[in-house]
């Protein structure tokens, strides 16, 4: 997978698939997967630090996972989120992180929004990084947003991110994830821009869908919103393994013979 692949799959109508990632051990298992992308996301301020939000992400902590992820996946397309106001101090600060991600192994960064740093995101294309957008549910705009809610209802809302859409594409953007937003509304946009559109809780219309791996793996049962599937029961999984362990720890049977040095 390349930045170029993304307009091709979208011209061709081959959907895209993502999902995200952010340690070696788990890109290790990507690594094996067909997945087309990855993103590390500042969500891992919440799956992996336990955090309410995003906002605690910062540039120091995504560039930990970020050269991680790659270690681990060296042959996927990692795509890396700036963290909250990364890119809201003026370009100076903006491209001091950008270069940071990068040098961790990022192909990509993406950021969240367009109004007031337009300008930015076209700045960190010139100069030769591929950025993708996000609209709808911003979750670094979680306190202006009122909590973590569905956007773009209604007619207005709806034309406002279809406007939005556009100049992230005329900014020179590769793709944009659309999250939380009404059916009709992703299918609006998706048609309407010649980039992919990723989908989170977007519905099926999006050229392509991204989920957090702890989300589609089932490792996060206090967590099940409408637009998760939980494709695998991780959380019994892993649960199971480790009772098995405590059991035959506790009843002498492991190890034996076969798993110790004579």
């Amino acid at each position: 997978m390349n930045v170029l692949k993304f307009g091709e799959m979208k011209a061709a109508g081959q959907k895209i698939s993502m999902t995200t990632c952010y340690d070696y051990w788990s890109a290790r298992i990507l690594k094996e997967t067909a997945i087309d992308a990855i993103i590390v996301g500042d969500s891992a301020a919440m799956v992996m630090h336990g955090h309410r939000s995003t906002l605690p992400a910062t540039t120091d902590l995504m560039v930990q996972h970020t050269a991680a992820v790659v270690r681990g996946a060296p042959d996927k397309f990692v795509i890396v989120d700036m963290p909250f106001l990364s890119y809201r101090k003026g370009l100076k600060p903006a491209m001091d992180c950008v270069e940071t991600l990068m040098h961790a192994g990022a192909n990509a960064v993406k950021l969240e929004g367009i109004e007031g740093h337009q300008d930015i995101v076209e700045h960190i294309v010139e100069s030769g990084v591929p950025v993708m957008g996000h609209l709808g549910l911003t979750p670094q705009s979680v306190n202006q947003l009122g909590g973590f809610k569905v956007q773009g209802i209604g007619e207005k809302a709806a034309a406002r991110l279809l406007q939005h859409a556009r100049r992230l594409q005329d900014a020179g953007c590769f793709s944009m994830v659309l999250e939380c937003v009404p059916v009709a509304t992703a299918k609006r946009t998706t048609e309407a821009v010649a980039i992919p559109t990723i989908g989170i809780g977007a519905g099926p219309h999006c050229d392509g869908q991204v989920l957090v791996l702890h989300d589609l793996a089932g490792f996060n049962r206090d967590f099940r919103p409408r637009f998760v599937k939980a494709f695998e029961d991780g959380f019994d999984l892993v649960q199971r393994a480790v009772d098995a362990f405590d059991r035959d720890v506790k009843s002498g049977t492991f190890p034996t013979d076969a798993e110790s040095y004579q």
